[in-house]
């Protein structure tokens, strides 16, 4: 079950709240003293589980952009490659390779699979066409060599981009780092003094721990929130404006 980085903000309340309960449940039962090992354990396990999750999120954010580079080095290599043909092959193929380049592009502008029907199709016309002039006479003996494995790679990464794409932690470990933030919530109000509300302490909490939860899902799914790798299709806008 996918996370919209929207959700997070249901914490801000929530944490504010489970303080307030928690000091009048210190209050109410006149509690001297809290248990420091207990409120220790918690408030550790949860700031590990919630850097583990940024840390996981970066890694998969900076792994989107070194496949998206990947990419276009495939794209660019292919259509190099394209000079063995023979010149009559090669217009029609290096036009659909600009069509093609341009269809990659806005991958993360919307909840979508990696691979775009547009995408899947000009894959099938490049390498049809790509089999048939290396095969016309004029080819260069090398084209089947070089040319088709060279499309062959830009096939792929597609594949695994689309796999990096939908590569998440399990639905678990966010409804454990939204439940750990409510208890830490509580057993953080309950540690507080029983004299009357702090909101500045409440609110100081709720917002730390709401803009902490929302970046991690901001980065996790670039696809979903304000965060997006549009920006890196820089490389990939170049790459077409290079093809001539």
């Amino acid at each position: 079950m996918p996370f919209r980085p929207i959700s997070a903000l249901i914490l801000l309340p929530a944490i504010v709240i489970l303080f307030e309960l928690g000091r009048r449940f210190h209050a109410r039962r006149k509690v001297a003293t809290t248990s420091a090992a207990v409120e220790g354990a918690v408030f550790g396990l949860f700031g590990l589980l919630l850097a583990f999750t940024f840390s996981g999120a970066m890694t998969r954010y900076d792994a989107h952009r070194t496949l998206l580079v990947e990419e276009t080095n495939d794209i660019g290599k292919a259509y190099l490659r394209i000079d063995l043909l023979a010149p009559g092959s090669q217009p029609a193929l290096r036009q659909l390779f600009r069509d093609y380049t341009t269809s990659r592009l806005h991958l993360f502008d919307s909840v979508a699979s990696a691979v775009s029907p547009d995408s899947f199709r000009l894959q099938q016309v490049i390498w049809e066409q790509a089999v048939r002039a290396c095969a016309a006479p004029g080819a260069s003996p090398a084209a089947a060599r070089l040319l088709l494995p060279a499309i062959n790679d830009m096939i792929d990464i597609t594949a695994t981009r689309q796999t990096a794409f939908r590569l998440h932690p399990p639905s678990i470990v966010f409804l454990l780092l939204y439940g750990l933030s409510c208890v830490c919530a509580f057993m953080a109000g309950s540690g507080a003094s029983a004299a009357g509300p702090n909101w500045f302490y409440a609110f100081a909490l709720a917002i730390t721990v709401t803009l902490t939860v929302y970046a991690t899902l901001e980065i996790e799914y670039p696809d979903r929130g304000l965060i997006r790798l549009s920006h890196t299709d820089q490389s990939l806008i170049d790459l077409r404006n290079s093809m001539n």
